[in-house]
């Protein structure tokens, strides 16, 4: 089919407006905003690998971010922070145990740039008041910005300080009210001892065009952001105050926005690079949970803490340091043992907003093991040059964009393979549509070619509900269904699930209580569904009474260790079920058994811990797969390495690059695992060990 019949065919199918539509004026913009889902595009050849942080704030990286970037960074990939606010609040930089000084809003501000410099030294290995080079970038439209850089042993920082006027609770004008009103020009905020010495201004198209500039200008490799879509929370006025949170979501103001024109922006970079024949630039996206991690178990354990929250004290820096800049030695009120001590606990966790593992791993007819990610925001497929061979081909555009950075997929009994895709079916400020979308992806054949891109709608009849919607997870039953799921924005389970003709059900309700994203789909040896999730006090549950029957929730499985991450599932021919995760802020890894073998028949809300002599500590999810009496579990070390284990004992990856993320597990028909997950330069790379 050629490409336009592809294009039609799609928006026929999912009915997907152009990114742009909305009800306000048009933009003049338009006609390089709308993105293209239809696949077979050229896809950019690979490039050095370069980490792209787009902030709202001086610390949400030290905040949200890390470990990830600590351990890219370490590995040698250059690093560009852009912070879109000042982060100057109220002008007090609070001293604890001192007075209160006198509020001066570009002394803060000039004081939290000093902290990052002090805290990015640190972690190139030099004296955290070693001087760096300052100086002016220009920008798109003749805009203007701040930009520090440091370099040391083949590493390299730069900070680039865009300085607009930062949202406070005070009723001041910010980033949010930028992404609602088309008619509004926010104001920067000069630092002390800047190079920079005017005042600038944006607007919505200013600032979008500015951040397509950068991408384009270091065309970045990844870029890290912040979660455009936060769960909805309820709190008391005075507790969402307190905590800097916004009216009835888990996140403050500004990170939403920097989230929303990051995401918009880098559509808009796709589209204009796509333009007449243009090739996708080769990115990978990770979107990080903000201050979602006060409300949730904590999720990393000690030493993963302690290296985490060791940034944040040269960040903090002191009022008596002799740092060189008049105007203030650090973020104040952040620095010492505060962070550990404040009881937010946002450094206690790092939370992706699309869990799951980064490529999709099956082998194909051939022997060959195939890969699906996405790159660009758009699918795309690897394979295996040869069978065996560890090397991959280029990767194949198969469209659907603009996507989240995760896919789910299922098997169909057939052999062909079903993928889906969180889309950011419309993504507008100005009071336009926002909306997200599930889509799915047929293979035509066994290792062949695909359909195309089929809308599966919303579980949310609410837009702004439909923001709030997970990755999707699928599975097959014995029976030929396939049993598709997605944590909804009452952050319980809705499900679709598609019959042996193709057809789809609609939307429905599984119940249950809340939980996290990252949710774990298993069948047992009696060919029932079950879905496994993280909650605040329990593990939780759902499955069905019968093969065939709806899946819904059932009793949670309480008595074991609360899990801070989503857990992993493998059932095993005697009914039983095994779960693996990681206990809330531990680093030792908790193994229950469910089921008949736990002392009961049947697996509602009902398990026992079992004990793990091999060992297999570290943080962050555990992939499980084979069999659960003969499990291979993958994950992470402390140090944030890959290490896999099987009934042989531990291997532990040290050299090559390190992964994105969530690295796949595929076991193949001899048995013997592979993981496969993305470099920092997008690159696949396959262990064997």
């Amino acid at each position: 089919m050629s490409r336009r019949t592809l294009m039609t065919a799609a928006a026929g199918v999912t009915g997907l407006a152009a990114l742009s539509a909305c009800t306000v004026p048009p933009s003049p913009r338009r006609q390089d905003t709308a993105a293209d889902p239809a696949p077979g595009l050229p896809i950019s050849t690979s490039h050095p690998a370069l980490m792209m942080q787009i902030l709202a704030h001086p610390d949400d990286d030290l905040y949200f971010m890390n470990p990830d970037t600590q351990q890219a960074f370490a590995a040698g990939t250059p690093l560009v922070c852009v912070y879109l606010t000042a982060g100057e609040a109220t002008g007090i930089n609070r001293m604890p145990g001192r007075p209160l000084p006198v509020p001066d809003k570009s002394a803060y501000s000039s004081s939290r740039h000093q902290g990052l410099r002090q805290a990015y030294a640190t972690l190139l290995g030099v004296g955290r008041f070693t001087e760096w080079q300052k100086s002016v970038i220009d920008l798109a439209d003749n805009h203007r910005a701040e930009i520090n850089s440091l370099s040391h042993n083949g590493r390299r920082v730069e900070l680039i300080f865009i300085n607009t006027a930062m949202h406070t609770t005070y009723g001041r004008l910010g980033l949010p009210s930028l992404w609602q009103d088309r008619r509004l020009v926010l104001p920067t905020v000069v630092a002390d001892n800047s190079p920079l010495k005017r005042v600038g201004s944006y607007t919505y198209d200013g600032l979008i065009d500015v951040l397509v500039g950068l991408f384009d200008r270091y065309r970045p490799s990844i870029v890290h952001t912040m979660d455009p879509d936060p769960d909805i929370q309820h709190s008391s006025e005075a507790v969402r105050r307190r905590d800097s949170e916004q009216p009835g979501y888990s996140d403050h103001p500004d990170h939403t926005a920097t989230a929303s024109f990051t995401w918009t922006a880098l559509i808009r970079w796709v589209a204009r690079s796509t333009q007449n024949g243009g090739k996708v630039p080769s990115f990978a996206t990770t979107a990080f949970r903000g201050y979602y991690n006060r409300h949730w178990p904590k999720n990393l354990p000690p030493a993963v803490l302690a290296e985490k929250a060791s940034l944040l004290v040269p960040y903090g820096g002191s009022a008596d340091w002799n740092c060189g800049n008049p105007a203030g030695c650090g973020d104040y009120g952040v620095g010492g043992n505060r962070p550990l001590t404040n009881r937010k606990g946002w450094v206690r966790s790092t939370h992706y907003r699309y869990p799951g593992p980064r490529p999709v791993v099956a082998a194909g007819p051939d022997g060959r093991l195939v890969a699906y990610g996405v790159l660009g925001l758009r699918a795309v497929r690897w394979r295996e040059s040869a069978p065996g061979s560890g090397v991959w081909d280029a990767p194949d555009d198969l469209g659907g964009g603009p996507l989240a950075p995760i896919l789910g997929s299922a098997t169909l009994p057939d052999g062909r393979q079903l993928h889906f895709g969180l889309r950011f079916a419309a993504l507008s400020g100005h009071g336009a549509d926002n909306e997200r979308e599930i889509v799915a992806l047929e293979q035509h054949s066994p290792g062949g070619g695909f359909r195309a891109w089929r809308g599966l709608g919303n579980p949310e009849r609410n837009h702004d509900n439909g923001r709030r919607i997970g990755v999707p997870v699928a599975v097959t039953a014995p029976d030929g269904r396939v049993h598709l799921f997605v944590r909804n924005a009452e952050k319980g389970i809705s499900t679709r699930v598609r019959d042996t003709a193709g057809r789809w059900s609609g939307w429905r309700d599984t119940g249950g209580g809340e939980v996290q994203d990252g949710l774990s789909t298993v069948v047992d040896s009696a060919g029932r569904v079950h879905v496994f999730a993280a909650g605040r006090y329990a593990v939780h549950h759902w499955t069905q009474d019968a093969p065939g029957d709806p899946v819904t929730a059932r009793t949670q499985i309480s008595g074991v260790p609360v899990p801070g991450d989503g857990p992993g599932a493998l059932a095993a021919s005697d009914g039983s079920i095994d779960l693996f995760y990681r206990a809330a802020a531990k680093a030792a890894m908790t193994t229950v058994r469910t089921g008949e073998t736990a002392g009961e028949t049947g697996i509602d809300g009902y398990g026992r811990i079992i004990e793990d002599r091999a060992g297999f500590d570290g943080y962050g999810p555990v992939v499980a797969a084979g069999s659960s009496h003969a499990a291979v579990l993958l994950g992470r070390t402390e140090k944030g390495l890959v290490q896999l284990r099987t009934d042989k004992g531990l291997s532990v990856r040290k050299r090559g690059p390190v992964a994105l993320d969530g690295p796949a597990l595929h076991i193949g028909e001899n048995g013997r695992p592979a993981v496969v997950a993305l470099g920092p330069d997008t690159l696949p790379w396959l262990w064997r060990p």
